[in-house]
């Protein structure tokens, strides 16, 4: 590793072994639960949800984005990376085939049962997938708005879908708040990450980090409250 700097990451565990301390780290894992978090959202729009179902797009989402996205960007990108001796290319390879086995073999189980539109939805996020951790035609996908519909809108998108098949103008208009609070997310971080990489503008870089706790804890929190809500309301 040829930088420890991100071991000290808030979002990286202080204890265990340095390779399961980076491990976690390359999972984002605050950042991944608010991927998450929209899918959940999706869910709770459609209204009366099916919770198995809800438990398998998660799962879904957190395989193949989570963990299968997150080992690709760390090879993928034309960047060094931290993380980069977590795995090296052929396990990393291996993982992220793994992932999209696993996903694609479940999620279209499940698409062919209840939400066949979701298959779409699949392709699209496969597609940025690869084009975007692997910057490909030129990075034109590597961008902040590309990583705001792959990781806000269309995983919103998806949990509406696995429950009504559809797609409505309620569920579009909806998109809309994990779409911004992804971009939002998104442009905050490669400042911080860019700061902190330089060790320039510290008071900066602390502030950045604040937020970066507020918007995800905060998405996390908001989603189990919204669960709760649910359950109580039942």
């Amino acid at each position: 590793m040829n930088d420890d700097s991100r071991l000290n990451e808030w979002f990286v565990p202080k204890f265990g072994p340095q390779r399961f301390r980076m491990f976690c780290g390359l999972l984002f894992l605050p950042y991944t639960g608010m991927c998450i978090s929209f899918v959940v959202w999706g869910s709770l729009i459609a209204g009366s949800p099916n919770f198995e179902r809800l438990a398998i797009l998660v799962l879904i989402y957190f395989v193949a984005l989570g963990i299968g996205a997150h080992v690709a960007d760390n090879i993928g990108s034309k960047k060094i990376k931290p993380w980069g001796d977590v795995f090296n290319k052929r396990q990393s390879w291996l993982i992220i085939l793994a992932c999209m086995g696993f996903s694609y073999g479940l999620g279209l189980y499940y698409a062919l049962l209840y939400a066949p539109l979701l298959i779409f939805i699949g392709i699209i996020e496969g597609f940025f997938l690869f084009a975007y951790n692997f910057e490909l035609f030129k990075g034109l996908f590597h961008r902040n708005y590309w990583f705001a519909l792959s990781w806000g809108m269309l995983p919103f998108m998806a949990g509406f879908v696995i429950q009504t098949n559809s797609i409505t103008p309620i569920c579009l208009f909806f998109s809309l708040i994990p779409f911004i609070l992804s971009y939002i997310e998104i442009r905050i971080s490669r400042l911080y990450k860019y700061n902190k990489r330089n060790n320039t503008k510290r008071s900066e870089t602390y502030q950045l980090e604040i937020l970066l706790k507020l918007l995800s804890i905060g998405t996390i929190s908001l989603t189990f409250i919204l669960l709760f809500a649910y359950a109580i309301l039942l």
